[in-house]
């Protein structure tokens, strides 16, 4: 089943919806994405149920499709050994995979305000030149735990939608020299879409070891950069779900990205494994195309934003001669 947000003229607000075909028919007015998601899966094939019946669909190219959810949270994992690699000796400099990374399904925190739906433009920082995309598959939670088991963890995934993490490369490889994870490299603009696919409509994707094998896709301006498939991921999305609950917890909405595929997931990558800027970094206009196997695909548009207001310098103290005070 796929669930879709959209307006429509004549719509006074989004609604939310099934998507059967190339049409879409809407649940009850008031219900957003989240409601859905906290009623669970099996309440939304009943919401589904009583759409359809209703005979009031619209078709898609009727409609202007939104970010299928508000997350709560959005955790974006690095599921994928070979992204690691390649993306580290671009932007850190360093080569190889650090031992850390086989530990656990590592994640970042990312603004869950900068999210962005189908076709919508994604402002990069007017100070980035080296301008990238991250083609992902993130897993939608539809039920709170804390230190969850993988097991547990299966019970709580409502379902999947594609993730483009947009990420602005310079930034990114300047701040992250203070050690902590990517911020303005990356907080501008998330890309999540079309629609939001529920867990037991993809179950049959399921290798033997629980990854989903899914083909993944990504082009620029029509033009294909890479190609991969879900399942070369080294964690599943329990693995994700239970370490991002471990000592804290997941709730209903929370989003958590698998990371970029390899083999050209990213410009990142190729730059890192070809020692050049080849492709070169997105420009103005462009638009980058996602395309999952199960799910869909998910297009945006690369724009710049206007340059933001300058900061104060940093006050630099002399420490032999900075004074506490009196003691």
């Amino acid at each position: 089943m796929r669930l879709a947000t959209f307006t429509a003229p004549g719509l006074a607000e989004s609604r939310v919806g099934v998507v059967d075909g190339d049409m879409v028919y809407p649940f009850a007015a008031g219900l957003s994405m989240r409601n859905v998601i906290d009623a669970g899966v099996p309440a939304a094939h009943r919401l589904a149920g009583h759409a359809r019946a209703q005979e009031s669909g619209r078709g898609l190219d009727e409609v202007r499709l939104l970010a299928p959810l508000r997350p709560a949270s959005i955790r974006d994992s690095v599921a994928f050994e070979e992204h690691v690699e390649g993306v580290r000796r671009s932007v850190d400099g360093w080569s190889g995979v650090p031992e850390a990374w086989y530990d656990a399904p590592t994640f970042y925190f990312t603004n869950p305000h900068a999210v962005l739906g189908p076709d919508e433009e994604a402002l990069f920082p007017a100070s980035c030149a080296v301008r990238d995309f991250e083609l992902e598959v993130a897993v939608v939670v539809g039920r709170a735990g804390r230190s969850l088991t993988e097991e547990q963890a299966r019970e709580t995934i409502f379902g999947y939608t594609i993730m483009n993490d947009w990420s602005a490369r310079d930034l990114q490889s300047r701040e992250m020299q203070v050690s902590l994870g990517p911020a303005k490299g990356k907080d501008f603009a998330t890309g999540l879409g079309p629609w939001i696919v529920t867990a037991d409509e993809l179950d049959p994707y399921r290798d033997p070891d629980g990854f989903l094998d899914l083909a993944c896709a990504v082009t620029v301006n029509d033009t294909e950069i890479g190609r991969d498939v879900l399942s070369n991921a080294g964690w599943t999305f329990e693995s994700m779900i239970a370490y991002a609950s471990r000592d804290s917890g997941v709730v209903p909405g929370d989003v958590i990205g698998s990371g970029t595929v390899g083999n050209g997931g990213c410009l990142g990558e190729l730059w890192g494994r070809r020692g050049a800027q080849d492709p070169p970094p997105l420009q103005s206009g462009d638009i980058v195309t996602l395309t999952v196997e199960g799910i869909g695909t998910l297009s945006g548009r690369v724009g710049i934003a206007e340059p933001a207001p300058p900061l104060s310098p940093v006050r630099r103290r002399d420490y032999p001669a900075f004074r506490r005070g009196p003691v």
